[in-house]
Order: C-alpha cells, then sequence, then structure tokens
C-alpha cells in the first residue's frame, strides 16, 4: 500500500509523450517544412526537381512509373497541409512567452514571415481559403473562407508587421533566435527583415492585376518599401538570398539533392526538358541552356560542335507520354544537364525568395509606374546575377559546357565543350534589349524572371505566366484537365465532409460554377 502514492494524474502522464517543446526545435521543423523536405508544408513539391517544377514546365517526365506531366491539382492530391505548419508557428511562439520571451520576439516575427508565406501560397493556389478563423485548433475546426482580397490584406499587413518587430528586435540587439535550427540565416535578423520586405514585392507584383484596389494601395506600399530602405531595408546581392542548401550530412540522406551519383542509372533517362523551358532561351540564343541542359544528340549528328542553339530541343509538357517516352530514347530531346544535376550529393542550392527575382520584381514596377526610376538598370542586373548563378560571367567571352556524349553511361565520363558568348552582343537582340514600350517590357521582365527562377522559388514560374501568359504555357493529353493548363488548384476532398456548409459557401461566393480547376480566382479578374 505504501508504495501505491501517486496520484490518478502523474499515472495517466506517458513521460515519452512531452506535452511541451522548445521553440527552437519547432523552428527547425517549421523551416524544414518550407523547404518542401518536411512531412508537411510541401506545397506540392517544391524543392529542386519536383513537381512543382514540372508543372512550372522546366523539365518533364517521360517514364509513368517515375511521374506524368498531369496537373492533378484535385481530389486526394490536394491539400491543406500547410496549416499544420502554421499551427507549428503558432505553438512556437507560445512556448517562446512560456520560457519568458516578450510578446514582441524572434521566434515570433519569423513565424509572421513563415504565416505570410504560406498565405501567400494557399489563396495564390486556391483562391478564398480559411483564414480569419483558422488557425484556432479545436477551438474551431469549421472555419469560414476568407474573400481572397481580405487573405491578401492580411498577408500584407502580416509583413508590415513582421519588418516593424524585427527592427525593434534588432535594434535592442536581441540574437536569442536559435542559430543552429534557422536553416536560411543562422539567427541573424538583418537578413531575416531584408527578406521580409523582399518577399513582400513578390506579393506586390502578385498582384498587378488589382493596381486601383483602393484596400491594397498596392503601388503605394510598392513604393514605401523601394523609397524607404532605411525602414525596409531589401536584398541587395545573393548573398541574402533564402537558400535552403542540400547536406545530406554522411549517412543522413535526408537533405540529398533529388538527382545525384546514386540514382543516376535509374532516372537520368527518365526525365527530359520541357519546350517552354528551352525555348525561351534557345530563342534568344541564350548560353544558361548550355549549363542547364544538354543537346539532343540525334540534332547533333556527327557535328563535334554540340554547343549550338538548334540542337537544344525540349518536349511539349502536353505531349502524350509514349510519344514523349519514344522521342527521348531516340534522342529527339535534350536531357537534364547531367554534369551539373547528378555530380554530388548536395547539387544546387534551392533559392525560396531570391535577390534576382527581386530585381525583376522592381524592374517591372517601375515599367507599370509604380515607382521612378530606370527599368533597365534592374532588368539588366537580373540576367547578370542569374548568369552569374550558373557560372557565366558576363564580364567574359570564353566559356565551357559539360555533357555525356552519346554511349556513355557514367556522369563521370562527362566531357568538356567550349563555347564562346559576348554579353553585349546578347543584350543588343531586339527580343533581350528592354523595349521602350512599357507593355513589351514587363513581357520581357516576366520571361527573364522565369527563365532565373528554373528549379528554384517555388510556384513563381507559374503564377507569372498565369498572370501574364509570359511564357506561353504548352496543353494537350499529358497535362490532363482535358488538355488545358489549370488556373487553380481544387479544395481539399476533406473540405467537402468535415466544412462542407463553408466549402459550398466559398464556392458559390466567389461565383464558380464548380470547384474544379479552370475557374477564374478575384486574383486573376
Amino acid at each position: 500500500m505504501s508504495s501505491c502514492n501517486k496520484k490518478i494524474q502523474e499515472l495517466e502522464t506517458n513521460p515519452n509523450n512531452p506535452t511541451s517543446v522548445p521553440p527552437y526545435l519547432l523552428l527547425g521543423t517549421v523551416l524544414t517544412d518550407m523547404s518542401g523536405m518536411g512531412s508537411a508544408g510541401s506545397l506540392g513539391g517544391v524543392d529542386s526537381w519536383d513537381n512543382v517544377h514540372r508543372w512550372n514546365q522546366y523539365h518533364c517526365s517521360n517514364y509513368a512509373y517515375y511521374n506524368t506531366n498531369i496537373y492533378n491539382w484535385t481530389g486526394s492530391s490536394s491539400s491543406f497541409d500547410p496549416y499544420l505548419v502554421m499551427q507549428n508557428v503558432i505553438q512556437m511562439d507560445k512556448e517562446a512567452t512560456i520560457r519568458g520571451a516578450s510578446a514582441v520576439n524572434p521566434y515570433e516575427a519569423v513565424g509572421k514571415f513563415v504565416i505570410a508565406y504560406y498565405y501567400y501560397n494557399l489563396t495564390s493556389m486556391f483562391g478564398d481559403v480559411p483564414q480569419a478563423q483558422a488557425l484556432l485548433g479545436a477551438k474551431n475546426q469549421t472555419p469560414v473562407y476568407t474573400p481572397q482580397e481580405q487573405v491578401f490584406e492580411y498577408i500584407l499587413n502580416t509583413l508590415d508587421t513582421a519588418n516593424s518587430h524585427l527592427a525593434t528586435l534588432i535594434a535592442n540587439n536581441d540574437n536569442s533566435l536559435s542559430a543552429n535550427q534557422d536553416l536560411y540565416y543562422q539567427g541573424n535578423l538583418v537578413q531575416w527583415q531584408k527578406l521580409v520586405n523582399s518577399f513582400k514585392l513578390r506579393v506586390l507584383i502578385a498582384l498587378s492585376k488589382k493596381s486601383a484596389d483602393a484596400n491594397l494601395n498596392i503601388a503605394t506600399q510598392f513604393s514605401n518599401i523601394i523609397n524607404n530602405p532605411g525602414k525596409y531595408p531589401i536584398f541587395s546581392s545573393q548573398s541574402d538570398d533564402m537558400v535552403f542548401n542540400y547536406n545530406p550530412g554522411g549517412s543522413d540522406n535526408f537533405s540529398t539533392y533529388y538527382f545525384n551519383p546514386s540514382n543516376f542509372g535509374s532516372i537520368a533517362g527518365r526525365y527530359n526538358m520541357a519546350s517552354t523551358y528551352v525555348s525561351a532561351l534557345t530563342s534568344i540564343n541564350d548560353p544558361r541552356v548550355f549549363i542547364t541542359c544538354e543537346p539532343a544528340w540525334t540534332l547533333v549528328g556527327s557535328d563535334p560542335v554540340p554547343t549550338k542553339y538548334q540542337y537544344f530541343a525540349g518536349a511539349s509538357t502536353g505531349e502524350p507520354l509514349a510519344t514523349m517516352y519514344g522521342n527521348a530514347n531516340a534522342g529527339l530531346y535534350s536531357n537534364i544537364n547531367r554534369y551539373r544535376y547528378f555530380s554530388s550529393f548536395t547539387g544546387e542550392p534551392d533559392v525560396l525568395v531570391g535577390y534576382k527575382e527581386m530585381l525583376f520584381n522592381i524592374a517591372e514596377g517601375i515599367e507599370r509606374g509604380w515607382i521612378s526610376g530606370n527599368a533597365e538598370t534592374f532588368y539588366k542586373a537580373g540576367i547578370n546575377e542569374s548568369m552569374k548563378f550558373y557560372g557565366i560571367d558576363t564580364t567574359k567571352n570564353s566559356f565551357t559546357a559539360y555533357f555525356l556524349p552519346p554511349g556513355n553511361s557514367s556522369v563521370t565520363q562527362t566531357a568538356p565543350y567550349p563555347f564562346v558568348f559576348s554579353f553585349s552582343s546578347y543584350y543588343a537582340q531586339p527580343a533581350v534589349k528592354l523595349s521602350s514600350t512599357a507593355s513589351t517590357a514587363i513581357n520581357q521582365i516576366v520571361l527573364q524572371k522565369y527563365i532565373s527562377c528554373f528549379q528554384n522559388s517555388g510556384f513563381e514560374a507559374y503564377y507569372n505566366a498565369r498572370r501574364t501568359g509570359v511564357p506561353v504555357f504548352q496543353g494537350g493529353s499529358g497535362v490532363g484537365n482535358n488538355g488545358i493548363v489549370p488556373s487553380r488548384w481544387a479544395y481539399p476532398v476533406t473540405e467537402q465532409v468535415q466544412n462542407a456548409k463553408n466549402w459550398n459557401a466559398a464556392i458559390a461566393s466567389q461565383q464558380f460554377t464548380a470547384d474544379d480547376l479552370n475557374q477564374t480566382m478575384w486574383l486573376l479578374k
């Protein structure tokens, strides 16, 4: 009897199931989820060479065992699991304050950026989404859907608050953010503040069709950032980028680059390049095609110089898979550059939000009349920075490409092929030199941004093509959806069961005829 002196509440507590966790551990989990390599919040697969970059029409799968090119944005493939990540953000802030942090603390400020990032993507994917009543957990499991305009207003306000709070923390020399769990900036709040404002420029550009919206004041918000760098610092180089570095760490394959020497033999020929991307490069004699792609060797034939633009060709994303597989095996399509993308387990870093994109966003803002300035300066800088990312120093003329010649079966058997490139000649092309006509100039800016977002920046390539029509995405039976490239995701099927009343109300309020992939959301009207 004397040994049985524990209260029933103590006996019910499982010591192996913690009820509290330090905020820094939640930070690491949340930031990993943002990379697309966590257990939730992958937004359909945003890490390098994943699903989203097929939907961006950068590359194609030609073998059904590994993947198709269908925009399967419906049914069980559609997910609201980013809300799980945002719930962790809410808990992260709670855990910080429980442990003595003030209401304004680094976990709270960084968390606000994470929430803005996810809401931006959720509403851009679906349209109206739960926001005002979301993130309440068990208190409300059937939240109403917030109109898209109000979601964007919330995103912009949240970013403003994050900027203000980060400024306060920086002024107070707060260094309490866990450096080893901060995958992107190692606890540097100055970098986080630059990210917040650079990302806000992305959000404002996404709203270009709504520039007259009196509630959002898009042009004013854009100019406030550009014209007040002391209050709204932004990226100043690629070293500021929000970058996920693949680092397998020996036996740990959790963050191994998707294409690497271990899977070269099984998948190197199963993916070929997409025509949308390759044509964007070859049509303007752009040498980045030599770095990211290989020539279609059947087109090369016996020519000893494969570094010619006419030898690079991609498949239409809408092509039937069987046709694509046959043409790829016949050497009629360019493969992924196997030297660049299969030579190591770390590959190239995945840029979630980058300086290159920001430069193009500023150039577009100038062309739209939101701010004054020389759009060409930012446009040219964006092109130069993108080429720099691929090792093309635009002050030089001689370069080397590396391809895997026909008959060679190992990534170690790639061969060097010299090529020459003059940036001045490249830029002098009428299709490249920024036009004096604003509408044409905007199309040029968006095309160069599309090229620079290859295998990075999540859905930005698709969002921008959907918004502007540049580049023209290719449809056909291979994309599913009756051959039409979709304009949105269908809501998760779970919403029809668990939140049917609010789901039906959201369909009706957006004037959708159905919850399908071809409806036009407020953002695009």
